[in-house]
């Protein structure tokens, strides 16, 4: 199966109209014609499927046959990770992270991170090829780029955590995680956290935790994070 998106597209309507791009992939690239079924999402957990009734390149039609909503995980996972200085690395946490199960994911700006600037539009475009890739019906949430303090100061709900590599008093991810639980968990940069950012997220009710007994780069930590949490839950 092959899923398409329409942000737009809702249990009542009957119809969708593709933009000139994607109708141009569908009937040019892909081949498609008229009683063709296409599958579409519209990242919001409903999954359409869809018979092309006009298989034109510049404005292709589908009439909508079917709908579903697909169910929520019994979690929701928050991922706060801080930009990495190679962009292509984070670029590849967005991927696989959308591809084991993320809900929202926050880019953290700390004391130690080399990277200030991002392209938010890049990395939607990202997780909505994962998204569409894993066949999956959620597209996870990219909230705007904040400064740790500001993150921290925001207001989190279930279980919090920050993943650190001071020798200090940790505990293991894998042991605190519960089922059907929400979660935040923090990822540092390349430099880790500074003293100053670790004592503030402990003063904010952040659990300290190590992703195990390896040093792990920001995007694999975040990753490790990820499966921990999906695995925990299935």
């Amino acid at each position: 199966m092959q899923l398409f998106f329409n942000s737009e597209l809702s249990q009542d309507k009957s119809h969708i109209q593709f933009s000139k791009e994607e109708s141009k992939h569908i009937v040019k690239v892909l081949r498609k014609s008229v009683g063709d079924i296409l599958h579409i999402t519209n990242g919001k957990g409903d999954l359409f499927t869809s018979e092309i009734t006009s298989a034109d390149q510049k404005n292709c039609v589908a009439h909508i046959i079917a709908s579903e909503t697909k169910p929520k995980r019994g979690y929701h996972l928050h991922v706060a990770v801080a930009p990495t200085k190679m962009n292509d690395r984070y670029e590849w946490f967005l991927e696989k992270a959308t591809e084991i199960g993320v809900d929202s994911i926050t880019p953290v700006f700390c004391d130690n991170s080399e990277r200030r600037v991002i392209k938010p539009e890049r990395y939607e475009k990202i997780l909505l090829s994962a998204m569409k890739q894993s066949l999956t019906c959620y597209l996870p949430k990219l909230h705007e780029a904040v400064q740790y303090k500001d993150f921290i100061n925001q207001k989190h709900e279930g279980a919090l955590f920050i993943a650190h590599c001071e020798e200090t008093n940790r505990k293991s991810l894998k042991q605190e995680l519960k089922a059907n639980q929400d979660i935040t968990i923090l990822i540092g940069p390349e430099g880790d956290f500074s003293t100053k950012e670790i004592e503030l997220a402990l003063q904010s009710n952040f659990v300290p935790v190590s992703l195990g007994n390896t040093r792990l780069r920001t995007e694999t930590a975040a990753i490790v994070a990820c499966h921990s949490v999906a695995f925990t839950n299935e």
